[in-house]
């Protein structure tokens, strides 16, 4: 039996065409069944309090940050940013965004610790997923460099940061109602005048 090339070209066409819908149509499942918990198999993480929602972010539940960081700012969800980031702004404590912190260095590694086992890469999260893929090779130290979080605010009057009640886009709990239980839903939001 003798195959024509105009055939070979079809068949290899209609491959190709089918795969590239397939993946158009699984994008998103597939890069965070590849990227979920990049240490094995699907596992619950001891500190996440045995969330599974990969529609939200895990609720912060380390004390030492929740304490020291949420101190002076809102303790940001681990999975805002990449480990790498996290590493970067601890490793900068003598000038942090203008201040210098003092923290001894047992809290130093316990927040450490926690930051960088739950960064952006390690999650399943949605919101996780997406904020890699926009970074690219970035390392950001603030959540508000992150090209997705940019473009999730680009509707915003820019002079709704200048509100006191505001400040920056930095401030999620000024406008996301339910930031600090990880849920940063359209519905939840409430821009303060």
């Amino acid at each position: 039996m003798k195959i024509s090339t105009k055939s070979i070209f079809f068949i290899l066409s209609f491959f190709l065409t089918y795969n590239s819908i397939l993946a158009a149509f699984s994008d998103d499942d597939n890069y965070r069944k590849r990227h979920r918990y990049r240490g094995g198999p699907e596992k619950v993480d001891d500190d996440n309090n045995g969330h599974d929602n990969d529609d939200h972010l895990r609720p912060v539940n380390n004390q030492a940050y929740k304490e020291t960081c949420g101190g002076c700012h809102f303790a940001y969800q681990p999975e805002l940013l990449p480990s790498a980031s996290w590493q970067k702004i601890l490793g900068q404590l003598d000038d942090h965004f203008g201040e210098g912190l003092d923290i001894d260095s047992e809290t130093l590694k316990n927040i450490s610790d926690y930051l960088v086992k739950n960064g952006a890469e390690k999650s399943s999260a949605k919101r996780s997923v997406k904020i890699m893929r926009s970074l690219g090779n970035r390392v950001p130290i603030r959540i508000s460099d992150i090209p997705y979080i940019r473009e999730k605010h680009h509707e915003l009057n820019p002079e709704i940061y200048n509100r006191k009640s505001v400040g920056s886009l930095g401030n999620c709990t000024a406008c996301h109602t339910t930031a600090e239980k990880g849920i940063y839903e359209d519905d939840d939001v409430r821009i303060p005048e």
